[in-house]
């Protein structure tokens, strides 16, 4: 993570109430100068919400904010404070100009003098590829080059605090990829601290020093990505992480330095500091499923019959009868130099050190 010993923003028992409800609670959550933080989760879990309240333009009902150790009012924030922040929303919301108007809007909204200006709105158009647009209007952009406005616009101000709030959504594939590149390239180079809110898990594993996952307005786990992807914190977790291998287990016994975990009736063996009877969540990646002929043996050594077959481009994924796992992602080499086909027995095995267990 490239966060300083200070934060930059720090919450404490923030609440804020929408709807008659309370949409978000987060008892601390602390985000470091230069860090990249992306939130996750289902539609309505308050991604938009913390988002919302960390700008300043949804008044909280209680708890603190506060930016670069300044304690920060409920509703709306100091001038000097929200000119250091700024937002990209999942519209554009461009104004009825030119590329290069919106793009300067921010600027002289602060003051910059014109050659400063001219400075950081072409720096900026090339950032984002958009410099033979400048005179386009706004009205004849596609999605995409709106949405590369709409981040140039942000960037141009240089802010210490950016926030993005599904910058990539409705873009096709190849729109898609092309810009989350040239994010990633700018918040590098800038070292600018930013919180994207996502639904995809590949673009955050991507951009994130760290990754919240939200439901119901609560952060379920915060850490770096691959600890979220590896070591899901309960099953709403390692659901939406793409975990498809979770069952409820209990831990039966030890036997140093690992664990057996009764799973659906059968015992695997896990590593871990556990106590025996204790009930866990059991989770493991499906790309961590080896697939072998019958007459092997490793860990966690069970057989099972292939139930469905789905080509995934470069790799496979197979459904298995038994309880847990019930996914494997097989690379179509393995599939082929295997001759694995639906109905077949295959021995279904998987490293202890793989399984992740959460009480």
């Amino acid at each position: 993570m490239r966060s300083s010993i200070m934060p930059l923003v720090q919450l404490a028992d923030l609440r804020v109430e929408r709807k008659g409800g309370f949409a978000l609670d987060i008892p601390s959550l602390e985000i470091g100068r230069g860090e990249i933080l992306s939130l996750l989760g289902p539609n309505g879990c308050g991604k938009t919400t913390l988002l919302l309240a960390i700008a300043g333009l949804l008044p909280r009902r209680s708890g603190e904010i506060l930016f670069d150790g300044e304690r920060l009012p409920r509703a709306l924030f100091p001038l000097r404070c929200r000119r250091r922040i700024a937002m990209v929303f999942q519209e554009s919301l461009l104004l009825d100009a030119t590329v290069w108007d919106n793009v300067a809007m921010g600027l002289r909204f602060r003051g910059v003098g014109r050659n400063a200006m001219v400075d950081k709105v072409t720096e900026n158009l090339e950032r984002f590829r958009i410099a033979p647009l400048r005179d386009r209007p706004a009205r004849a952009l596609s999605g995409g080059e709106a949405r590369r406005t709409s981040l140039a616009r942000a960037f141009a101000v240089e802010p210490e605090l950016l926030l993005l709030d599904e910058p990539f959504a409705s873009l096709d594939l190849p729109s898609r990829e092309a810009l989350v590149e040239d994010l990633e390239e700018a918040l590098r180079r800038t070292r600018t601290t930013a919180v994207l809110a996502t639904h995809d898990r590949t673009e955050a594993l991507r951009l994130s020093d760290r990754m919240a996952v939200m439901d119901a307005g609560r952060i379920l786990q915060i850490g770096p990505p691959e600890r979220v992807m590896d070591c899901p914190a309960g099953a709403l977790v390692a659901c939406f992480m793409g975990v498809e291998n979770v069952s409820p287990g209990r831990v039966v016994a030890r036997k140093e330095p690992r664990l057996v975990v009764s799973v659906a009736g059968h015992e695997i063996e896990a590593l871990g500091e556990l106590s025996v009877g204790t009930e866990v969540t059991v989770s493991l990646r499906p790309e961590k499923v080896i697939l072998s002929p019958c007459d092997g043996h490793q860990d966690n050594d069970l057989p099972m019959r292939i139930q469905r077959i789905v080509p995934m481009g470069p790799y496979h994924r197979v459904y298995l009868s038994g309880p847990f796992p019930r996914v494997a992602i097989v690379s179509h080499r393995d599939m082929e130099e295997q001759r694995l086909r639906i109905g077949q027995v295959v021995r279904v095995s998987f490293e202890a050190s793989k399984v992740h267990l959460s009480p």
